[in-house]
């Protein structure tokens, strides 16, 4: 009861306060405590990218690109002079448990371990986590874990190369998904909200922080690319997603939650193959037409 007291008067301060965490000096200081810096995003939120670009992963063939499923984040969603922080961190078999124990440690909280491919070599595992407070704190906290992994820290010390031109036709890409994907690097993604609010802990949890549909396009030659990313379900989702990927020869991966408090509760299927990236798309959207998205 004290503990629910507790959030009822965290979450009162946050609907009362100004957000004195959107200011970028003050974000600036965080991203100096994590190692790292990010960039702000809608609705207050600094999400910080934490790609493994120091990971091969080879999967069927296919050379992973960080952008495309290696790609780990942490962001911080304002709440007063508080902040929550989410994450989905990318790490080796042998990274898990030293991270893990560190975060226990630093009072950050973990919500989910698990794959979110097959045949990937090697093996990757995907850490979800969450933490409330002081967002230095926070920050400082995720780095003392990260540390025990060889997640790249720091800003890149050197101009990356430029990404090769794409030869998949996006506008075709677009027509058979009903909404507009954007390069990033290289890879061709759509970020596509639920309809319906999600929240954790009384906090609305915005698309920067997870609660999004993710599809990832990556080219691999003469018109066809890999997918994979993960569908975000409800629980009378699932089953008919699942349907509609398997009729259009996409092989669904993994299935389990990402957060433990959210409301409606929620499933995250994530999905792969490898074709014509045309006929990927209309498959892809046969099973967002089964879902309660927000219209673009």
């Amino acid at each position: 009861m004290l503990s629910l007291l507790r959030f009822a008067l965290v979450i009162l301060a946050a609907s009362l306060a100004a957000p004195a965490l959107a200011a970028d000096q003050d974000w600036q200081k965080v991203g100096q405590a994590l190692g790292k810096e990010g960039t702000a995003q809608p609705g207050g939120v600094y999400r910080v990218a934490l790609p493994r670009s120091d990971l091969k992963v080879m999967l069927d063939g296919v050379a992973l690109k960080p952008g495309f499923a290696l790609g780990g984040w942490v962001a911080f969603e304002p709440m007063g002079k508080q902040a929550m922080v989410m994450g989905d961190l990318v790490l080796t078999q042998d990274e898990v448990n030293p991270v893990m124990r560190k975060f226990e440690e630093q009072g950050i909280e973990i919500t989910a371990v698990h794959n979110h491919l097959l045949r990937a070599e090697p093996m990757t595992l995907y850490m979800h986590i969450v933490g409330h407070g002081d967002p230095v704190t926070l920050a400082s906290a995720l780095h003392a874990g990260l540390s025990l992994s060889k997640t790249p820290l720091g800003q890149p010390s050197a101009q990356q190369p430029a990404a090769a031109p794409s030869d998949l036709d996006t506008a075709a890409i677009d027509q058979a998904m009903g909404r507009k994907g954007k390069d990033n690097g290289g890879i061709y993604q759509f970020s596509i909200p639920r309809a319906q609010e999600t929240k954790d802990e009384g906090m609305v949890v915005p698309e920067p922080m997870g609660s999004a549909i993710a599809i990832n396009f990556q080219p691999t030659g003469s018109g066809k690319a890999a997918i994979t990313g993960d569908f975000v379900l409800t629980a009378s989702e699932v089953n008919p997603v699942i349907k509609a990927l398997a009729a259009n020869g996409i092989e669904i991966t993994a299935l389990h939650s990402h957060m433990l408090d959210e409301q409606p509760r929620l499933f995250f299927m994530h999905f792969w193959a490898n074709d014509d990236a045309q006929k990927l798309a209309k498959g892809l959207r046969a099973a967002l037409d089964k879902i309660a998205i927000k219209q673009s």
